[in-house]
């Protein structure tokens, strides 16, 4: 698993705490909220802030 840049870190955690309820444990469902939310013109940089949010929320759910 490759190591995440600390921007897609901080984005996606200030994305998590601004809009809590924006984001679940779908990958492509966060990915359009993220293009929403945001402005980020990159597809791959959107793609891997959504990645890991999606990582984020999967590892707070109960098991």
């Amino acid at each position: 698993m490759a190591i995440k840049p600390a921007y897609v870190k901080k984005t996606a955690t200030l994305l998590l705490e601004r809009y809590p309820n924006a984001f679940t444990d779908d990958f492509e469902q966060n990915k359009d909220s993220v293009q929403e939310l945001t402005n980020i013109e990159s597809k791959s940089v959107r793609n891997r802030v959504a990645g890991y949010v999606t990582r984020k929320k999967r590892a707070a759910a109960p098991a």
